[in-house]
């Protein structure tokens, strides 16, 4: 029986493939159990849409997002996450092209 541990720290990668054409992935990881959110925004700072809004174990895990409702263009991906007194913000850029 193999047992992966839990991550030792907040980790949000790069998402895959980018430029997404318009399907790509976000893998994060959550070394405490806690409120995760990843949100996506354009250029502007305008919120297109909400990926993640919910608690989740401490685990790795990959969202994925579908960019065929959304203009082809750069956009910014924001996860924060918290839980046990910890905390998590980064913000990554993505292309979606179409």
């Amino acid at each position: 029986v193999v047992k992966i541990a839990p991550p030792k720290n907040f980790v949000m990668g790069q998402n895959y493939p980018n430029p997404g054409n318009p399907n790509t992935k976000i893998n994060f990881e959550m070394p405490v159990n806690g409120k995760v959110n990843i949100v996506v925004y354009d250029l502007l700072g305008r919120e297109v849409v909400t990926l993640l809004n919910e608690n989740r174990e401490a685990d790795y895990y990959t969202v994925e997002f579908n960019g065929s409702n959304i203009a082809s263009g750069v956009y910014f991906y924001r996860i924060y996450a918290e839980g046990e007194g910890q905390s998590f913000t980064k913000t990554m850029k993505m292309i979606i092209v179409k």
